[in-house]
């Protein structure tokens, strides 16, 4: 296990669309970028960048990048590396990844389960959508997550910071009413006893 010092060199988007152009398994940009990519500008600025893959498929990501790349599993601050061929446990879910002999990190890889098509929220399994149906597109083809299901993770955290509230107020003028309804719906089922987004969320 080591501590690598947490400098950031964030791929531009045009990058990882090429580099995961060559893995031929879905994809999609998340975070604060999904979100500008939805507006279609950028709102603020990003530390990082994410990209979101089906847990089905992140052998084929460690075979097809461990030649060129260094993928390091993270937990709670912690980073071992990934090595090839290494079957990963089921509870990884964050892969920070640079390239080989760098000192700088460059995206996120974040694995999502799934089952029998549909994409599982991991903070409550009840909560799911048709996989198809998570992610939109841009026009130079870049597949991102929809905002409403990006905000459920920014909103769901058990920590919610600023820029979670700025990307809220910034996207819910230009949500439509279903992503709203999506959402809230979403907050009520996690949050039972309430939540501060909820009140937000009036169409």
């Amino acid at each position: 296990m080591v501590n690598k010092q947490f400098i950031w060199k964030p791929l531009p988007i045009e990058d990882i669309q090429q580099l995961f152009k060559t893995l031929s398994i879905p994809w999609w940009i998340a975070g604060g970028w999904a979100l500008d990519l939805y507006v279609g500008a950028k709102t603020r600025d990003h530390d990082d960048i994410d990209v979101v893959i089906v847990r089905d498929d992140v052998h084929k990501l460690n075979a097809a990048l461990t030649e060129r790349w260094e993928l390091y599993k993270a937990v709670k601050g912690e980073l071992t590396l990934w090595e090839r061929n290494e079957v990963l446990p089921s509870y990884f879910d964050n892969l920070w990844v640079k390239r080989i002999g760098s000192d700088t990190w460059n995206f996120q890889v974040m694995i999502v389960d799934t089952h029998g098509g549909d994409w599982l929220y991991k903070r409550k399994k009840t909560i799911t959508r048709p996989i198809e149906e998570i992610g939109l597109q841009t026009a130079e083809g870049v597949p991102y997550l929809r905002p409403e299901i990006q905000l459920l993770y920014k909103g769901g955290s058990s920590h919610i910071r600023e820029k979670d509230v700025f990307d809220l107020e910034t996207l819910l003028p230009i949500m439509s009413k279903r992503e709203i309804n999506w959402l809230k719906d979403s907050l009520n089922d996690q949050f039972p006893e309430g939540h501060d987004w909820i009140d937000r969320l009036k169409t």
